[in-house]
């Protein structure tokens, strides 16, 4: 088994010789300008060791990795409450999709797909104006990476707002349901936002420690979540963190995920290490392209399974 800097170098080198990227979010129209060709991966392990190959220090838009923060925020709020106005099953339809809302009474499925962090942003603007409510998650997400450098790319919120009908009509029908307990475009300004917020590999890698690490933070020793909450999320970012593609992403890696139509993905291998990967091009499910082929290369090199009985011993 090699080592993990060793691995990362020989998937970095792999995927710079790929030519079939997928293609870029253009239905997001700033999103559609990032150079196909960029791949970053960065892993921090709960030793501390930062390791990084390829464009691990560009900055990208997480998208919706940013839900899992703010599900992890909704819950210290509400706890167990939210999961009367959220489910927690995968969907199998697109990210997207309004279908299911119809037949299951305004209740999302869970909260990664877009209606689910929708009412995730609902229940964090509880008490707030909007802009405490995004000031809120950002503040969250420079604490739990220890950057403070950390931002939300303005452009991208403005663009997912100009072109984010579906969004609106998602929110719209649960309003009609009563599961949005705010104005829908006040909710919805919560979730552009946090969705635009802008990382490398590296600040993400670091910003993922906490859950693999049983909740708390490897370099202080105190404690974000709960060890059986983060195992929770973990569990979530599995069944649910690549939309109707997480089982395939299961099957593949092995590893609680969660993904971004920015390219990004978040995996965590719990015991060991928190990894970030990013390569813009998506497969046909919204998902980073080379980034999950990557993390299933990595995962395998690393012996990285959650089903693999000695896999927090391989680093």
């Amino acid at each position: 088994m090699p080592e993990l800097e060793q691995a990362l170098a020989e998937v970095a080198a792999e995927m710079a010789e790929r030519t079939d990227r997928g293609d870029v979010a253009t239905y997001i129209p700033q999103l559609g300008k990032v150079d196909p060709r960029k791949f970053g991966i960065a892993a921090v392990t709960n030793d501390g060791r930062v390791i990084l190959a390829g464009d691990a220090d560009q900055a990208f838009s997480i998208q919706s990795v940013s839900k899992v923060f703010a599900l992890t925020l909704a819950l210290g709020k509400v706890g167990d409450a939210l999961w009367h106005r959220v489910g927690r099953e995968p969907s199998g339809n697109p990210f997207n999709s309004i279908v299911q809302l119809e037949h299951e009474n305004g209740i999302p499925r869970n909260p990664f797909i877009n209606a689910g962090a929708i009412v995730v942003s609902d229940v964090l603007l509880a008490g707030h104006q909007p802009r405490e409510a995004i000031g809120e998650i950002l503040r969250f997400v420079q604490f739990l990476a220890d950057d403070d450098t950390i931002i939300i790319d303005r452009e991208v919120a403005a663009s997912e707002r100009a072109t984010g009908y579906r969004n609106f009509a998602l929110a719209n029908y649960m309003k009609s349901f009563g599961n949005l307990h705010h104005e829908p475009e006040l909710a919805l300004g919560v979730y552009f936002h946090h969705c635009a917020i802008a990382m490398s590999c590296r600040q993400l890698a670091m910003a993922g420690r906490f859950l693999a690490n049983g909740g708390r933070n490897p370099a202080t020793g105190h404690s974000v979540v709960s060890a059986e909450r983060a195992r929770r999320i973990g569990a979530l970012m599995l069944t649910c963190g690549h939309y109707d593609g997480s089982g395939d992403f299961a099957f593949r890696v092995g590893i609680p995920g969660k993904s971004g139509v920015g390219g990004g993905i978040l995996g965590i291998v719990p015991g060991v290490a928190s990894i970030a990967v990013w390569s813009p091009g998506l497969n046909e499910y919204g998902n980073s392209k080379l980034g999950s082929i990557a993390l299933e290369k990595l995962a395998r090199m690393m012996n990285w399974s959650i089903f693999a009985p000695d896999a927090g011993r391989r680093q």
